[in-house]
């Protein structure tokens, strides 16, 4: 197994959710103009308050979620033979970071590749920071929905997602991509899940499914507002 992994990057991986920038930025211009035309304190705190929060997205998204990732895939002290899903890759932000822990392991992204889930979001864009990041080799790429995963039963030692399973509609939906999580993970197999909402619904499933460890936590202000969730997958199976 490779060293300490570090979050610089050399490929280059969008941004997260891009309408919601934009949909701040638009706001900033606004409360801007109202600002200035009117004169009005309340207008210039609103423009300072959405700055702040344009700011914070704009930072996990180019920096923050690769420190948070680095620091959690450096946690699980991987052995560099393990298979690795990430569920809802995106560009590879998390995967090839796994990829990198790999020797004779794969890291394996699924992903549906839809635009507004992220910028430029392409398996073909998920391929070029592979080669850029050096781990073409260890990485495997899938089209498919999380709430039907194209695995077979017990297939991965670890599974992680990162701001992916929000974007499921529905709570049953959501609730359906635990479920394939956890039926696709071996038994002794970790889950990571950093999400923005529907955090403490996942907590709650994965309670339900009978498995271990299961943990709820904040992130830091590095990748503020999402939380973390975490789980074992008992050694009997299900």
């Amino acid at each position: 197994m490779s060293g300490r992994l570090t979050s610089r990057r050399r490929g280059s991986y969008g941004i997260d959710a891009p309408f919601a920038p934009a949909f701040l930025a638009a706001l900033l211009i606004l409360y801007l103009v109202l600002a200035i035309v009117t004169g009005r304190v309340r207008f210039w705190l609103a423009f300072l308050l959405i700055s702040a929060f344009e700011a914070l997205f704009i930072h996990t998204a180019l920096r923050g979620k690769f420190v948070v990732w680095a620091e959690l895939l450096d946690g699980l002290r991987l052995r560099g033979d393990e298979r690795i899903l990430d569920l809802g890759c995106g560009r590879g932000a998390v995967l090839l970071m796994a990829a990198q822990q790999m020797t004779t392991g794969r890291a394996v992204g699924v992903d549906l590749w839809r635009k507004v889930d992220q910028s430029g979001n392409s398996a073909e864009a998920t391929q070029r920071n592979a080669v850029a990041e050096g781990v073409a080799d260890q990485v495997e790429l899938h089209t498919g929905d999380l709430r039907a995963l194209p695995f077979e039963d017990n297939d991965f030692d670890v599974v992680l997602s990162n701001f992916a399973i929000h974007n499921i509609s529905g709570r049953a939906g959501r609730e359906k991509a635990i479920g394939e999580a956890v039926r696709v993970l071996r038994p002794g197999g970790r889950l990571l899940i950093a999400d923005i909402r529907a955090t403490r619904q996942h907590q709650a499933q994965l309670a339900k499914l009978g498995m271990n460890e299961v943990a709820h936590r904040g992130l830091g202000w590095w990748s503020w507002p999402a939380r973390l969730v975490t789980a074992t997958k008992p050694q009997t199976g299900h």
